[in-house]
Parts: C-alpha cells; structure tokens; sequence
C-alpha cells in the first residue's frame, strides 16, 4: 500500500514575501488529497524532523551547525553567508530555515526506511530539494534530500537505484554529490540555458549520468519521445531496485521560473511508465511557484500512485482549497477557471521538434555503446 509523508510545518511557513517559495505548496497537497478523501490515516506518515548528526551522513558538521544557529537566531554573519550562502536573496534567513528542510529529509530517510521493509511506494511531496551542497545552500534547497534519500536506501540494503528528475533546472547538487556512482543512475532533463546552467547534453558525470536539456516550450509530445527514447530505456537497462522519482512542478506552462510548456498528464505520464520498472518507488517534489499548478500536480500523482481515479471535474470542497490560494503578493494575474475546477490540464501536445530527435538519438547511441 502506497504511503504519503507529510507535514504542518509546511503550512503558513515561507521563505518571505519577496520569495518564489512564499506560496503555499505542501500543505495544498494534504488539503486537496483530504478533500477528495485520498489521505485516509492508514496512508498518511507524519515526517519526523532530521537530527543533525544524521544530515552529516553528506552535509558537513560546521554547514548543519551554521544552519541551525542560523534558524535559532534569525540572522547571520558576514562569515557565514559568504561560507555558506545563508540570508541571501535565494537562500534567506527565515523562521523554519533548519527545521523545515530537516523535516523534509526525515520524510525522505522515513521513505527508505518504509520501503526496505515491504512498503511498495512512498511520496514525499516536502522532497526534492535537488541544489544543496555538502556545505552550503544553494537554489532554494538549504539541504539536499534526494542524495540523503539514495544513501539512506544504500544503507537499507537497495543495491541499485535509478534517479530521474523532471524538474525545470538540472539537479547539480545530486550529480555533485553520485557523480561516477555505478550503482546509482542518474537521469535528468532540465531546460537548457536555465540556472544552475549546469547539465549539458554531453555530461555523463563520469559514466552514470544522462543530462538532457530541452528547450523553451517543451510540450507534452516531445516529453514522450523523451520518455520513450531515453528516460525508460536507460532505466530498464539499469535494473534497479528502487527508482526515486523528482517531480518537481516547475516544468509545468504556468510556472513563472521556467519557460517550458508541459502539461501535468505529461507527469502522470512519466510516472505511470517508471512505476513497473522497480519493485519500489519514492516519489518526491521539488520545485514548483504557481500555487495552483504545484498542487493540482502533486495530488494528480499522488492519485496515480495509490491507484486513484481522476474526477474530470473537481468536487466543490476541492474547489474551494484551490480557490483560497493566491500568489502571497505580487502582481501576476488569477488563474484561469480549469486551475480551480479540475486536477488534469488539457493536454499540450505539439510537435517534436528535430533539436530534440537529435538529442534523443546521441543519448540512445550512448547506451547502445
């Protein structure tokens, strides 16, 4: 039985007015699952907070300790920010800034936990924090889960995993830090010319990593070429024992950080084919700005994950949890009236455009190499 690990921490808690990170993600999750009845109490986990002895399992003791005193006294020398990219404008001072990323890697280590004694999947929607380094912040991410995910699931005894992230940016901080690993692939597409500006076509990382940058207007057709001529292909071959999936909603056509044009059945798309290729799944967030799209999105999978069929049209108790977001502040327009009444956009679909055929065709050719 799928399982969902969340948390209240997420709820009210922001990254500041200014912040892409102000809107309300998590928590628009566990409100839209609860209003459709899809998060009965025998499927929902707290998330325990992560010890920081536990983080230094990759970050270092002198970054966590800086991160934690950070939170407890709500500022930060000029030291600090210079050594660790804490209080800047991408990474702030803010009041949950340890409690709340240590929150989501305790989901993420509670996942691999569940999954190596018999839980099917697991989705961690407060996941997919893919940027942070060892020793400092970086792209909003304070701490880096996914890779505290992978080494929490080495040490329970996976062998082999498969990571893939949709995210809009490339996930620069998990190739740091399983870079070269043979037994850890790592697959991400990402859209090109985009921060971290890292993950080029022809970056292996050393043998274990398929990059595959994709340009603006990415549509949902080009996403099942690339689904189809890479991503599955390079999954199934590496057999793994888990894939751990980042979802992250920022790829989506409405997100204000991106410029891609997916759909979310493009996700449910790629969710739908990666389950059968593992025995086990963590399926993970990541980024995402437009308080509709990330929450209409997340709950889509999570619906796709534990089985749950789609309404074509919301119910009103789900409308109303959408129709009480904003935008925190700001002046971008309200959303259109299918962001309210429905889960699933329509679809997006357009041409594959030949810069993508070519780009899938080098990477088939590698793994036929």
């Amino acid at each position: 039985m799928p399982l969902f690990i969340g948390s209240e921490i997420y709820r009210g808690s922001s990254y500041g007015p200014a912040h892409p990170l102000r809107v309300p993600r998590v928590s628009t999750v566990m409100d839209l699952c609860r209003a459709l009845d899809w998060l009965p109490p025998a499927q929902y986990r707290t998330s325990p907070r992560a010890k920081a002895a536990t983080l230094t399992l990759w970050h270092d003791a002198d970054y966590i300790a800086a991160l934690h005193r950070a939170e407890a006294e709500g500022a930060v020398s000029d030291k600090v920010r210079a050594r660790h990219h804490l209080g800047t404008l991408s990474n702030p001072v803010f009041a949950q800034m340890f409690s709340r990323p240590a929150t989501g890697a305790g989901g993420v280590m509670l996942a691999a936990e569940l999954l190596a004694t018999g839980t099917d999947a697991v989705h961690v929607p407060g996941g997919g924090t893919h940027h942070g380094l060892p020793d400092r912040a970086n792209g909003f991410c304070y701490l880096n889960d996914p890779v505290l995910a992978i080494l929490a699931l080495r040490r329970a005894g996976f062998g082999r995993i498969a990571y893939v992230d949709i995210d809009a940016h490339h996930c620069d901080g998990v190739q740091h830090g399983l870079a070269g690993a043979a037994d850890t692939l790592l697959v991400s597409t990402h859209e090109e010319g985009r921060w971290p500006f890292t993950g080029a076509l022809d970056d292996d990382g050393g043998g274990n990593c398929v990059n595959l940058p994709v340009p603006r207007g990415f549509n949902d057709t080009e996403m099942r070429a690339v689904l189809e001529g890479v991503i599955l292909p390079h999954v199934a071959a590496h057999r793994p024992d888990v894939i751990v999936l980042q979802a992250g909603a920022d790829s989506v056509e409405e997100d204000p950080l991106s410029r891609l044009a997916l759909s979310n059945r493009a996700y449910v798309e790629v969710l739908r084919a990666l389950r059968p290729l593992a025995p086990r799944f963590l399926l993970l967030g990541g980024g995402g700005y437009n308080p509709w799209t990330v929450g209409r999105c997340w709950t889509a999978l999570w619906a796709t994950l534990s089985g749950r069929e789609i309404p074509p049209d919301l119910p009103s108790p789900a409308q109303a949890v959408l129709a009480g977001l904003s935008w925190g502040g700001g002046g971008r327009p309200p959303p259109q009236p299918a962001l309210i009444s429905t889960l699933l956009d329509a679809p997006r679909e357009g041409p594959v455009r030949p810069e993508i055929r070519a780009r899938i065709a080098r990477l088939a050719a590698r793994l036929r190499a």
